[in-house]
């Protein structure tokens, strides 16, 4: 009979030891849930979408100059607020960095954007969601089912006649300028991009000369 409630007594002791450690693996799961999350930049605007993403930092559009065959492809987003390591003013060979500005050719802003922002220079935010996955769609204004929509835009890139190379980044549909930003110094550029059919596969769905779109999603 003792024998009999010693081991009752024992099988309590282990069921309420692993309802703690079951416990203890839930809280630590969800504390680690909240900690996975994924970065993105938001090309245009100097904030992020009010949909649970909070801004990292607001930022100034820079990369190579796009005559410059041996510039970095990427647009970067600079911090307004840099700090140095070692320094020496003087100009030297090297990596150049140069501001960014929207050019858009000889396509009517006013239609596209609601006003004129042809040399303005654009802003940039760097963002974070909770969400851990996010994606780029080129070709498309809509997120799938089930993700959520961190902005849309149109798909940019430099012109493809220029000497130095780019990426293509999915500018924000209702780009901002940066005041006082407009001077026509060139540097890092925004251009739309568009189909050219022929005998590729592309046409259809898409259609020759017409502007591609992008979104951003997250899940």
């Amino acid at each position: 009979m003792e024998l009999e409630t010693g081991q009752k007594r024992l099988h309590e002791t282990i069921t309420e030891q692993q309802t703690v450690i079951n416990e203890l693996q839930t809280t630590i799961t969800g504390s680690k849930l909240k900690e996975v999350g994924s970065v993105y930049t938001r090309w245009g605007k100097s904030s992020c979408p009010g949909n649970g993403t909070e801004t990292i930092y607001t930022g100034l559009v820079a990369g190579s100059h796009y005559t410059h065959t041996g510039g970095a492809a990427n647009y970067l987003c600079l911090t307004q607020q840099p700090s140095w390591n070692k320094y020496n003013d003087e100009e030297q060979a090297g990596g150049l960095v140069y501001g960014a500005e929207y050019e858009f050719d000889l396509r009517s802003r006013s239609y596209f954007f609601g006003r004129e922002i042809t040399n303005e220079d654009p802003p940039c935010a760097v963002c974070r969601t909770e969400r851990p996955t996010v994606i780029i769609i080129p070709g498309s204004r809509q997120c799938l089912d089930g993700w959520t929509m961190e902005y849309h835009g149109y798909l940019s890139s430099g012109y493809y006649g220029h000497a130095a190379a780019t990426e293509f980044v999915c500018l924000d549909v209702d780009p901002e300028i940066i005041s006082g930003g407009k001077s026509d110094n060139n540097g890092k550029l925004f251009y739309f991009t568009e189909v050219r059919c022929g005998s590729s596969s592309l046409c259809p769905p898409y259609v020759n000369g017409r502007e591609h779109s992008c979104v951003v999603c997250s899940k």
